[in-house]
């Protein structure tokens, strides 16, 4: 794309180079939508066995939309890939632990029991809906760089089948919480082990120059394991490294595991400790546009089996049970959010260009991630067909801010007007959970489409819902 002074959002009139002039408009791309996910005849969306246009007229606009099989198939898939990749000896087995971070609600809780996996949670927020929803807490990881006592005294009571240390204070403070329950705290390490993914700087977790973990460069890490082993609250499971987010390959997993497996073996020639269990952390990319190319889940898995077999023969140790934290791969891809057009108008770029500007009536509080990692989406025409043809459109909200946008690049029809509705897809992961009252924005509902069959996961916001906390 073309330079400008004020940045790459404003640079001449050139769609990026993924962005490729559709055949047809109307046309979906099918890898980016829930698997339900279809056009009519007429142009209107179909997903979970509904028009999007009952759905809107049910439910409103925004909202967001998560195809149950979509997420339950992903859920059950990932668990069944790992499971059978890491199955056969010498390796030790494989626990999936979907990230709560990425999309929590009681409903999707209950699913995730239901269909066999763990979680991880990193507040005391996700954790309370995990204990509501009947998760067994053998079955719930706490982690955070910065846990709350009550946090911990309330994951250890619901009997938690592990706490993620993060920091050295954090030994005595678990530990502390531990005895003083007469309890022992199951923990793991959480190590930052120089590994640079190729990411986004704020999604890149493992490097040394950032909050979370313990550097095994400057010594923290082996420091932690003799801090751990020296109380009697508390019992090593092993190791943990989670590198960034949105990855596209299994080079820096492999990296990770080569690094964290020379820890574990370390831990045990030098310490004594066989750790029982490794920790990958997750990260796994998905596509939100045609630029992207992610792994399949039986890849990922047979590819990170085959490293930790290797390493571990290498360093002569027994295969630890490894575990995974994927959350955006099983979540984004389910979910739509729709939208009502409101005012369109062409913009000038110079040169000849032109770019038609969508307004939406949400924007930045329902979705942040444009706006905070300048992330890709895709948009269709939800409502009708269209024999208009394609325009280079941005897609943006209705909030006070120029940032404020939702779709930055895509072809949407040039007749496109007030009225229509307009779906963004994978959007399932981090919407929701990033979502604010900017503006005093009210969030959205979340709502299950299944068989031809709406259920409200969480009801729409209200003004009331809005000022029952300020207190004037």
């Amino acid at each position: 794309m073309a330079t400008h002074e004020a940045g790459a959002l404003h640079a001449a009139g050139h769609a990026p180079a993924w962005l490729l002039v559709p055949d047809d408009v109307n046309d979906l791309l099918q890898p980016l939508w829930p698997v339900t996910a279809y056009k009519d005849a007429d142009g209107v969306l179909q997903v979970g066995g509904l028009p999007v246009t009952e759905i809107a007229a049910q439910v409103g606009t925004p909202a967001y939309v998560i195809d149950e099989a979509d997420f339950r198939g992903r859920a059950t898939i990932m668990l069944g890939e790992f499971q059978e990749a890491f199955a056969a000896p010498p390796l030790a087995g494989a626990d999936v632990y979907y990230a709560a971070k990425a999309l929590i609600t009681l409903g999707i809780a209950r699913w995730l029991v239901e269909d066999g996996l763990r979680v991880d949670v990193a507040s005391g927020g996700e954790l309370a809906i995990l204990v509501r929803a009947g998760m067994p807490g053998e079955r719930i990881a706490l982690h955070g760089n910065n846990k709350a006592d009550r946090d911990i005294e309330t994951a250890l009571q619901a009997g938690v089948g592990r706490i993620m240390i993060d920091s050295l204070p954090e030994i005595n403070q678990v530990a502390g919480i531990a005895g003083r329950l007469g309890v022992k705290a199951k923990v793991m390490l959480r190590c930052s082990i120089g590994v640079e993914a190729h990411t986004h700087e704020y999604i890149a977790t493992s490097h040394e120059d950032q909050k979370f973990g313990l550097s095994v460069a400057d010594g923290a890490g082996l420091e932690a394991v003799r801090r751990v082993l020296a109380r009697p609250e508390l019992e090593l499971l092993g190791v943990h490294s989670h590198i960034g987010s949105q990855i596209f390959d299994t080079n820096a997993f492999a990296l990770a595991i080569h690094r964290l497996v020379a820890l574990t073996a370390t831990i045990a020639h030098e310490y004594g400790h066989a750790c029982p269990e490794l920790g990958l952390g997750g990260g796994f990319g998905v596509a939100y546009t045609t630029g992207h190319d992610p792994l399949t889940p039986r890849q990922t898995a047979q590819g990170m089996a085959a490293a930790v077999a290797k390493e571990c023969q290498a360093v002569g140790i027994a295969a630890p049970r490894v575990s995974v934290e994927p959350g955006r791969a099983i979540a984004a891809p389910a979910g739509i959010t729709l939208y009502t057009v409101g005012v369109t108008k062409e913009v000038s770029l110079g040169g000849g260009f032109q770019r038609l500007y969508i307004a939406v009536d949400g924007g930045m509080s329902d979705n942040i991630r444009t706006a905070l990692y300048g992330a890709d989406y895709s948009a269709t025409l939800a409502s009708r067909r269209s024999e208009a043809p394609p325009r280079l459109a941005r897609i943006v909200g209705q909030h006070c801010e120029s940032g404020d946008i939702v779709v930055k690049d895509e072809y949407m029809p040039a007749d496109i007007t007030a009225g229509d509705l307009v779906a963004v897809p994978v959007t399932g992961a981090y919407c929701r959970s990033m979502s604010s009252n900017y503006n005093a924005a009210l969030r959205p509902p979340v709502v299950a489409v299944k068989d031809g069959a709406i259920r409200t996961l969480v009801r729409r916001e209200t003004l009331e819902d809005l000022l029952a906390t300020d207190l004037g």
